[in-house]
């Protein structure tokens, strides 16, 4: 009988294994076939029956996508808005975070309450009076209006709570005996201890924001301000879609989301668990 169970235990592995690998296949499909088409010519990507794989590879896609609009441009914008929004994101989201999770005050709970119910606001109703507050702040066309809506979130807020809530509460006891204020414990202890929680804060904040691509669209008309998101879509127009070169400057704009999540997803997993110290 064990040997009999061992195997349909292996069987059962393999079977999951064997499920969980086609799966995974199948959503690389999608990101094979942008490398694909970034390597083909006008006339192969319409093909009938469609190609697989480009019978000469025209490597000199990336070299046209990149120079026929200003991505160095869009790239140096798209960079500032996301460090803008990764480092604001950290230092209002966790400051916010603290106060839920470690000030006593009236009201905490039900304004806490309050900060969630916005999640379930769709993003598409807050585009119209987050337009009319930049455009009535003169912000149209600059920096302040690409990063202001993304400096908070009320998804970091949650995920910082939860964690600060997972830590105990002695290293903070002995520093009130040692006369710590409420801000020494959040610079000294708190935020040293969260260092997991806080990584995985930024990677998302760094994802959300390279990859915006409805609010740049309306707060910009200048070339100068696009992002990289709206410059690949400038390769689409009312009489056609260059796809070759429209896919090789997504492939370019998707390898930092992948380096980055590449070397820190280890702390992805670990801010998500919300485990907080470990012994």
């Amino acid at each position: 009988m064990s040997s009999q169970s061992s195997i349909s235990a292996r069987l059962g592995r393999l079977a999951t294994y064997t499920v969980l690998g086609v799966l995974g296949a199948t959503m690389l499909i999608p990101f094979l076939w942008m490398v694909s088409t970034s390597l083909m010519t006008d006339l192969e990507v319409y093909q009938f029956p469609p190609r697989l794989l480009p019978e000469n590879p025209q490597w000199s896609n990336y070299e046209g996508a990149l120079t026929q609009l200003p991505f160095g441009r869009y790239f140096l914008n798209t960079i500032l808005v996301t460090l803008t929004a990764v480092l604001g994101q950290l230092v209002t989201c966790s400051m916010a975070a603290y106060a839920f999770a470690r000030l006593d005050f009236k009201g905490r709970d039900a304004l806490f309450a309050l900060y969630l119910a916005t999640m379930m606001i769709p993003t598409i109703v807050t585009l119209i009076p987050a337009f009319l507050i930049i455009n009535a702040f003169g912000w149209m066309n600059t920096y302040w209006a690409l990063f202001t809506p993304l400096l908070t979130s009320v998804w970091g807020i949650f995920l910082l709570r939860q964690f600060f809530q997972s830590l105990p509460r002695d290293y903070e006891d002995a520093a009130r005996l040692d006369g710590a204020s409420a801000w020494t414990i959040y610079w000294r202890i708190i935020l040293p201890l969260s260092r997991p929680a806080l990584a995985t804060l930024a990677i998302f904040a760094f994802m959300n924001a390279w990859k915006d691509f409805l609010w740049p669209l309306i707060v910009t008309t200048d070339n100068d301000m696009r992002t990289v998101e709206v410059g690949i879509s400038m390769f689409s127009s009312i009489y056609g879609t260059n796809w070759p070169y429209q896919m090789a400057a997504a492939v370019v704009v998707l390898l930092p989301i992948l380096i980055v999540f590449f070397f820190t997803q280890k702390y992805v997993i670990e801010g998500i668990s919300l485990t907080g110290l470990k012994g």
